[in-house]
């Protein structure tokens, strides 16, 4: 009998722990994964606002 609780005790932690690391591991990906976009989207919107800001100016310049 208690062989059997050992047992179980020994399975429940194993899958306690690891549920535990891959929960961690999807949150680590989660958080490089959303970094990943935010990063892309500041970089979009810094070219996008370079490029208007080039054509302004050539355009401004031709007009003038």
């Amino acid at each position: 009998m208690i062989v059997v609780v050992v047992v179980v005790v020994a399975v429940v932690v194993v899958v306690m722990t690891a549920v535990v690391v891959v929960v961690m591991v999807l949150v680590v990906v989660v958080v490089v994964v959303v970094m990943v976009e935010v990063v892309m989207v500041v970089v979009v919107v810094f070219v996008v606002v370079i490029v208007m800001i080039v054509v302004v100016v050539v355009v401004v310049s031709w007009l003038l």
